[in-house]
């Protein structure tokens, strides 16, 4: 499994714009073939422009499917937009899960 992690830093004028955004797309990012968990987490306080997408994929190549469509293109064009820094991506492979 991987866990891909994306921080982004909006302009503050931009941060209803951006949840508009994730909320059209959310249903579809999630639904997108290989694709098993999708969250939005956002900064507290003073750092609440700074949001997180946390999603987990099957695999690798899942993942890459889902960087390379069209649904991809179309959301990051209108996110990255909306930015004030550039975004930071990484990803992970899962190794423990403690609960």
């Amino acid at each position: 499994m991987i866990v891909r992690i994306v921080t982004m830093e909006f302009k503050r004028e931009n941060i209803e714009a951006f949840k508009k955004v994730f909320e059209e797309k959310k249903e579809r990012i999630r639904s997108f073939s290989g694709c098993q968990y999708l969250e939005l987490l956002q900064g507290t306080d003073a750092r609440n422009n700074i949001f997180t997408t946390y999603s987990h994929w099957q695999s690798e190549e899942d993942l890459n499917n889902y960087r390379y469509s069209d649904l991809f293109k179309e959301t990051w064009t209108e996110t990255k937009a909306l930015f004030s820094k550039k975004a930071v991506a990484t990803s992970f492979t899962k190794l423990h899960t403690l609960g």
